[in-house]
């Protein structure tokens, strides 16, 4: 009867209180050495010779020897590594800046929290907010490259949902990505297995499958709409995904490896190259070790899903990405 009555109350409290209980901001402050996964940074690279090559890894130059124009021009080593470039929040409610450790109250922007939606009673699909911050930890550190190599940015909040009228309006958003209308189809979708399967079996995206976000379907619209909702830590990777993909189309996020100019500047991209990305969960618990500490863009996520997303101080979520780098460096 105890337990019963245990129940009873906290059913009651979930329906008298429950607007407090579910919007709860799990925000904490990303600390760059207990939450990052360092072993992501490999492997490195020196021209086509890879050091410590536990990890899928882009292709590299096939010499050592680099030339960057410039007067007089530059001769350098063509380096690659995996750096820590930037975070995104995956928030369930408005102003929770999930990495950054504090909710702000933006006004009329903070109305409404995001929740997953349904169909028949079952769950289909979910919406989020999100933040898309600058974040260049190597720069800070001052290691592992020279200054040519460095990025030049500082740390920053390049985008913020919130105040983005296209965000949560997927035919508003067709105005930055009208090709969108070609991938709605049985046929663009079904190719999308085959990108599953190469992310999640040891390989890197297809690029080419620009449209795919591998095992989480579609990359398209780019909005903070998970269509296939069957977790939080798969919805966040697929708002997260987005919010990369949407980055290059606006012009805040560009081709930093294989190709030959990335190596003296990063190349202008529409696109996103999906196979120079790699993401680590940070929240609500970071995963820092292990083969899928850091899974290449589209891959499966069951294999951290375990304890990562739990009731009321667990359902904002927040990721680092990794981008390949190639670089000439002196």
């Amino acid at each position: 009867m105890k337990r019963f009555a245990s129940i009873v109350a906290l059913a009651l409290s979930l329906t008298v209180f429950g607007e407090e209980v579910w919007a709860k901001c799990n925000a904490k402050f990303l600390n760059p050495l207990t939450d990052v996964c360092w072993d992501c940074i490999f492997p490195v690279s020196i021209g086509p010779v890879r050091a410590f090559n536990t990890r899928p890894d882009t292709s590299n130059p096939s010499l050592p020897v680099c030339v960057c124009p410039g007067v007089p021009p530059r001769l350098g080593l063509a380096i690659g590594l995996w750096e820590p470039a930037r975070l995104t929040d995956v928030a369930n409610e408005a102003g929770c800046f999930v990495n950054m450790g504090f909710k702000a109250d933006l006004g009329l922007f903070s109305i409404g929290k995001s929740s997953v939606t349904s169909s028949g009673g079952d769950a289909t699909g979910s919406k989020w907010q999100s933040h898309y911050y600058y974040y260049p930890l190597i720069s800070w550190l001052g290691t592992v490259v020279d200054g040519l190599c460095l990025e030049n940015t500082i740390f920053d909040i390049a985008y913020i949902s919130e105040f983005d009228p296209l965000w949560q309006d997927p035919e508003l958003n067709n105005i930055i990505n009208p090709e969108a209308i070609l991938f709605t189809n049985p046929v663009a979708h079904a190719a999308c297995a085959a990108d599953c399967v190469r992310s999640s079996g040891g390989g890197l995206p297809l690029d080419k499958l620009f449209w795919c976000n591998g095992c989480q379907g579609g990359m398209y619209p780019m909005t903070g709409d998970s269509n296939a909702h069957y977790g939080g830590v798969q919805a966040s990777e697929t708002i997260t995904a987005k919010m990369i993909a949407r980055q290059h189309r606006l012009g805040l996020a560009r081709t930093t490896s294989s190709s030959s100019s990335a190596l003296c500047t990063p190349d202008i991209a529409p696109i996103i190259k999906k196979s120079q990305y790699r993401l680590q969960l940070t929240r609500p618990r970071s995963v820092t070790s292990g083969r899928y500490a850091c899974g290449p863009l589209g891959s499966s996520t069951q294999m951290i899903d375990s304890r990562r997303e739990y009731p009321y101080k667990g359902e904002s979520f927040g990721w680092l990405m990794w981008r390949k780098r190639n670089c000439c460096a002196l």
